[in-house]
């Protein structure tokens, strides 16, 4: 996967109907029009952000071919700061783009986007991380495009389900009748973090499993936290931890490392993550991670371009302007297992 995060934080990428050789020419007499979108990433070495990110850049390209159109594509990295990311909305707008595409620091700042937005006429497409739902009504020129966060907790849950009804004694280990678990959160009120931690453990529940919950971290889907906190973790439990829940795939990861580096890779418990990112995939290959409730960063980087150019352009068939009377737009998910997982290494990363 090619990395879009450079030295500086704003990458431009001008495609035209001269950038590509075998792209029909305009006349002089034809304009081309320019489109011009802007992106904001709460986090650039965000693995999962990084990855729409590049399938967005790779669209934006394959439209420019066609020649019909310029497209700049700015895309500046907010560093989990909403100050930033407010400086860069405000540079949006000052330059005039036609549509932003916002990824928030702080989901509870939407509305404030969303006044500058609503000004200057300019659409907003929030994605990953949803507004509460009182600001996505704030206009009518406002999108979400997400996940089905509830969708995923309930995956996650169905992974273990599955792995427990073929051999109890694989999950429950210590052979007690219940499950003891340990969760790794993304953000405090990250929305999808907060489903997925809920819904995972109801959809146990309501598998007449009994469960116990060890402990839970916000681990900020940070790969070092979570390999931080596991370490603690397996040394104050030693022995007792059954399952880790993650909230995403970086910190899974996380947690596996840290049993790798106490040498303890033969007594892993079963660990879930989600997204679907390729270490993530090539975990589940190696054995080590249970599985993963993938995401598709191709998928939700289409639904991106796609209302961001209808936005600008007002072209599209009737059908696809359908999209724009719905403010939100969400992928379902898929269940990775080692049963499946050459399939998804396939589609997903090979092409």
């Amino acid at each position: 996967m090619k990395s879009w995060l450079k030295t500086l934080s704003t990458i431009v990428l001008l495609v035209s109907s001269n950038t590509f050789i075998g792209c029909k020419e305009k006349t002089t007499n034809e304009e081309i029009k320019e489109i011009k979108i802007g992106v904001s990433v709460y986090e650039g070495t965000d693995i999962f952000i990084s990855s729409i990110v590049d399938n967005l850049e790779e669209l934006v390209k394959e439209k420019g071919e066609e020649g019909e159109y310029k497209f700049t594509l700015t895309v500046e990295d907010a560093k989990c700061d909403q100050y930033n990311q407010n400086e860069q909305v405000d540079k949006f707008i000052n330059q005039n783009y036609d549509v932003m595409c916002i990824n928030l620091v702080d989901r509870r700042s939407a509305s404030s986007i969303i006044n500058r937005a609503k000004n200057s006429d300019i659409p907003v497409v929030f994605f990953n991380r949803e507004p509460v739902e009182e600001d996505m009504n704030m206009w009518d020129k406002v999108y979400y495009i997400g996940t089905q966060a509830e969708q995923s907790g309930i995956m996650q849950a169905d992974i273990v389900l599955e792995k427990y009804n073929k051999n109890k004694k694989s999950v429950d280990k210590n052979n007690d009748g219940k499950i003891q678990y340990l969760m790794l959160e993304g953000e405090e009120y990250h929305q999808d973090a907060l489903i997925r931690t809920e819904y995972c453990i109801k959809r146990l529940s309501e598998g007449d499993i009994k469960v116990e919950k060890l402990e839970s971290y916000i681990a900020d889907w940070n790969r070092i936290k979570a390999k931080g906190k596991t370490e603690s973790w397996i040394k104050k439990y030693a022995g007792k931890i059954e399952v880790i829940f993650s909230n995403n795939d970086e910190m899974a990861l996380g947690a596996i490392d840290a049993f790798k580096n106490l040498n303890l890779t033969s007594n892993m418990p079963v660990v879930v993550g989600v997204d679907g990112i390729e270490a993530a995939m090539k975990c589940i290959k190696e054995g080590y991670l249970t599985g993963t409730v993938l995401s598709d960063a191709n998928s939700q980087a289409e639904k991106i371009f796609d209302i961001s150019y209808m936005l600008a352009t007002y072209e599209g068939t009737e059908e696809d302007k359908m999209i724009l009377n719905r403010k939100y737009i969400r992928d379902s998910h898929e269940i990775v297992t080692k049963d499946n997982v050459d399939i998804f290494i396939d589609e997903v990363i090979n092409n």
